[in-house]
Parts: C-alpha cells; structure tokens; sequence
C-alpha cells in the first residue's frame, strides 16, 4: 500500500522533494525518479537531467549515462563545466559523442581514457585533414576507422597491418581477458586450429573485406593453408591427438601450435630483430610432446588421489563409529598395502 502512494506522487512533487535536501525524501525521491524516468515526457526528462548534474557525483554519473542517449544542446554549458572540472569517464563519453568537433580537436590530449582516442577519430577522421595516431589504436580498430570514416590504405599497408597481427599474437600471446578463437572453432577438439582462426586476426580479415582489399585476404588465406598443412603433419600436433585433454586444454595447446608454425612461416620483414619472448614460442618438439605426457600422468595422479582412502582418516571415524568397520569390509575397500589397513 505504501508503495502504491509513493507511485501516485507527482514527478513534480518527487523533484521539489529530492532538491529539497532538508525534506528528509531525497533518497527516496531520487529512487522513484529514476525509476518512471525512461516513461517521462521529454521536457520532464530534461528537468530531472539539469537537477542530476547540479548533484553529488553518483547522480551526476546517472545523468551522463542517461545524457549519452538523450542529448539536448541546453545541456553543454554545465556538461563542459564538469568535465573540466573533473574528467570523469562517463562524462568523457557524453563530450566525445556530443561536443562540437572544434572542442575536441582542442583537448583531444585530455581525453585519457582506454577507448577515448578511437572514439574520438570515428568524428575527426571524417574531415581528411585529420591525422590518425595509429599508435593510439589497436589494429583493428585503425581499420574500423578507416572504413567507418571513409578512409582507406593501399594493398601494401593493408598486407602489413594483417601479417602485424598474426606476429604480435605468436610472440605476445593473448590477454588474460581477450576472445582467442573465433565461434567455429571453440570447443571442436581435433581440429586444426590455424591462424585464420584467431579472433582478432578474422576482425581484421572483416575489415579489410569492407575495403575491399579481396586480394590480400585472398593470399593471406592461402599463406595460412601451407601453415594448416605444416601443423597437421608436425609431431606436436601429432602427439596433441593421442592425448586425452578436455576441451580448454586442447584448445590452449592447439593455439600454442599455431603459434610456432605461424611464426616460422611469417616474412621476416614482419618480425623484429629482437624478441625476449620468443623462446616461449619456439620450444623443442621434446618440450611439448614431455609436457603433454606430463600433464596426462599429473591428472590420472590427481584422479587416483581422490578416489584413495585416507588411513588415518578411516581408522578415527572407525573409533568414532564401530559399525563402520564392518561396512568397509562389506564394501570391500582397497588400500595400497597392508600397512596403510587402519585395523
């Protein structure tokens, strides 16, 4: 019931009430707003945004998210004050999407955020006098701007940009966090798993398609079927076959594989002169076949172990409880030796 009162108070009612600090509803007020606020007339919806950003931080954070998507320019005067006032992330987000190009092109060294800078280029890139940093971004978000801003690269920076992937991901690895293989290849063991594969590499493949570089792609597809055959005659993946790994394992073993053979077959234009880490990549074939015996004996160990009985263990719950012994015979447990019998 007490519910249904709060639900018939005015919107009016409910912003005089949450800018009234002293009215003891704020809280409440504020929960109430938020909550009809999608279902609100447009002009109320600007009242309550220009109230929110006059406010303590959490609702300022509220009222840049919901300003992403329901901008109106009355809102850049304060909207600036803040975010020169405090640089907050969300409200970054709101200048970058909003914000007259000038502004941007004024401060785009205050933007510090991890995705600021491409966000930022997908507005100045339009205009063709503007240079791309592209040690700012990722590579495949160098080619989403250049094909969503109607730029383009010619055959021999694009071929570079493909090959610059695949030798960062065998020599680098993958982020703790990031999509190492795409959709058709997760979770099919026995499969040959190839550079092609690699999710990052096939964003990039996407891209290059949409501006149309269809012969790079072509000759970069073909680079990678000379590196599916070499793989699926090498004794690692050979030896990767006959073992028994669940699928996360496999995965991760058929990835370092791809790793190898990728960087041997790569132009060594592509790579550089020195590399810390590229011994990782390139161990012994003795290396991965030993490691895979190895982990095959570590987990029938791990299993034997938790199938074993603990003597000591046994003979106290015996103590505690006489009838067991009788169970154990009746069950016919096994011990290692007769030494290791609790009775």
């Amino acid at each position: 019931m007490e519910q249904t009162r709060k639900r018939n108070i005015p919107i009016a009612t409910l912003i005089k009430n949450y800018i009234d600090k002293k009215s003891g509803k704020v809280t409440e007020s504020r929960k109430e707003i938020q909550r009809r606020f999608d279902y609100l007339d447009w002009k109320v919806q600007k009242k309550i945004l220009t109230v929110f950003l006059n406010s303590g931080k959490s609702d300022r954070q509220w009222a840049y998210s919901r300003a992403l998507d329901n901008w109106d320019k009355s809102f850049e005067p304060k909207i600036k004050e803040l975010w020169e006032e405090f640089h907050e992330n969300i409200c970054s987000w709101v200048v970058i999407r909003h914000f007259p190009t000038e502004y941007l092109s004024k401060n785009i060294g205050k933007f510090t955020g991890d995705r600021d800078y491409y966000f930022i280029c997908l507005r100045l890139a339009k205009k063709h006098d503007f240079i791309i940093d592209k040690d700012k971004l990722s590579s495949t978000d160098y080619l989403a701007v250049l094909y969503h801003t109607g730029r383009n690269i010619d055959e021999n920076e694009a071929a570079n940009v493909l090959y610059k992937i695949v030798y960062k991901k065998c020599v680098e690895g993958f982020d703790v966090y990031e999509k190492v293989l795409d959709g058709v290849s997760d979770g099919e063991k026995g499969k040959v798993i190839s550079p092609i594969l690699f999710h990052v590499v096939r964003l990039a493949i996407y891209y290059l398609k949409k501006l149309n570089h269809i012969q790079t792609v072509s000759a970069f597809e073909d680079w990678n079927y000379k590196i599916q055959l070499t793989i699926f005659k090498s004794p690692e993946y050979l030896a990767l076959c006959k073992k028994d790994l669940n699928r996360i394992k496999y995965e991760e073993a058929a990835v370092r594989i791809a790793r190898k053979y990728a960087y041997l077959a790569l132009d060594d234009k592509y790579k550089q002169p020195s590399c810390p880490d590229i011994e990782s990549v390139l161990q012994p074939r003795e290396w991965f076949v030993d490691n895979l015996e190895k982990e095959n004996k570590e987990e029938k160990q791990e299993e034997n172990d938790s199938k074993s009985f603990n003597p000591l263990e046994i003979k106290e719950m015996i103590e505690e409880n006489p009838a067991l012994e009788k169970l154990i015979g009746t069950l016919d447990l096994q011990f290692e030796t007769e030494n290791e019998l609790p009775f």
